[in-house]
């Protein structure tokens, strides 16, 4: 049964991912507004908070999501959901996943 609330799509946006002081890159491999699953070297558990910077394409200031919370991982892929996003961000984040919508129909065709 399909737990999530948000359309979640396929990504490759580049990250940096902190838990405690340790921040690491990584990248967004699907995005949604409730969450994302990324691969990277950084360490993390199930109920670890971390922060995400998402680095759009062409766009100098990343998206910053102060309040992630990791729900799984597999090897160096985990998936986290987001506690807390700030209105700013949530409306850069709709337009980055808008834009992966479009590059992914864009595939398609």
């Amino acid at each position: 049964m399909e737990r999530r609330r948000h359309r979640r799509v396929p990504a490759q946006v580049k990250s940096l991912l902190r838990a405690n002081s340790h921040e690491v890159e990584g990248e967004a491999l699907d995005l949604s507004l409730g969450g994302a699953r990324f691969e990277s070297s950084l360490e993390v558990q199930p109920g670890k908070r971390i922060a995400v910077k998402l680095i759009a394409p062409g766009d100098d200031t990343p998206i910053l999501i102060e309040q992630a919370r990791v729900q799984w991982t597999v090897d160096r892929t985990f998936g986290v959901r987001f506690v807390e996003v700030l209105p700013k961000e949530l409306d850069e984040l709709e337009q980055l996943i808008d834009e992966c919508i479009a590059l992914d129909e864009g595939k398609e065709a």
